[in-house]
């Protein structure tokens, strides 16, 4: 039986999946990673892309934040690939029962997904730091300079911030899901970003599959194992 095949098999046997996913799910809808080649970390800008996306840049210089931030981490235009489109379907089959994703670009609920866990938030939420009026990405998108509310006060984006804690209520329905599962694909991420690299070790589970082009610390602990795009592998499943 080929790799492929035994994918097939366990997603087939499988009634409790969760799919827990990082930047390289979204690169294949064309939004880009932070630690390729060709990532954010390695283009050039006045400062490193992890300074200016950390909480005390946020306060120093919100300006010079908001232009990064509409350039590199507004991708509006872009739209769910086969990944996400194929985790949709599994939960729509009632074999997956939860989505947990480093990623802030909504392209899992757009794909249809309902149960999605983000880890570090979303651009398509913003609210006001005053009076906690929201705000649309497209406003954030189209404003100049610092975003302001009608109310005078700034408008900071949903997002988990270097410095800032992940969301506690968000964590803790992401670990439940994640221990009540019987197979967990981890698909896109190169596990070295904690806290959300230390989730794996929560599943009580009896399939760990891993998707991710490289190599991972948790290769050997994973029952399979594909170097490949994540769509692409996941597109060939057939749900039953």
């Amino acid at each position: 039986m080929s790799d492929f095949e035994e994918l097939q098999n366990v997603i087939d046997k499988s009634k409790r999946i969760v799919f827990f996913g990082g930047a390289g799910v979204s690169t294949e809808s064309g939004i880009p990673d932070f630690r390729s080649v060709d990532g954010l970390y390695n283009q050039k800008y006045d400062y490193p892309p992890e300074q200016i996306l950390s909480h005390s840049f946020f306060e120093k210089n919100t300006e010079e934040f908001y232009r990064f931030y509409r350039d590199k981490m507004l991708c509006l235009d872009k739209k769910p690939n086969k990944a996400h489109l194929k985790v949709a379907e599994l939960e729509k089959a009632g074999k997956l029962i939860a989505v947990v994703t480093q990623n802030i670009d909504g392209l899992h609920q757009a794909a249809g997904s309902k149960n999605v866990f983000e880890l570090h938030g979303s651009v398509l939420r913003n609210y006001c730091r005053k009076c906690g009026k929201f705000y649309s990405a497209k406003y954030i998108k189209n404003s100049c300079g610092v975003p302001e509310c009608e109310c005078g006060g700034v408008v900071k984006p949903d997002v988990v911030l270097y410095e800032e804690g992940l969301d506690d209520r968000t964590v803790n329905g992401a670990i439940s899901a994640i221990e009540s599962a019987d197979t967990l694909i981890i698909a896109g991420t190169s596990l070295t970003v904690y806290p959300a690299a230390g989730f794996v070790r929560f599943f009580r589970g009896e399939n760990i599959v891993l998707i991710n082009c490289d190599k991972t610390p948790f290769d050997s602990q994973a029952t399979l194992v594909f170097h490949e795009k994540v769509g692409e592998l996941l597109d060939k499943i057939k749900v039953n």
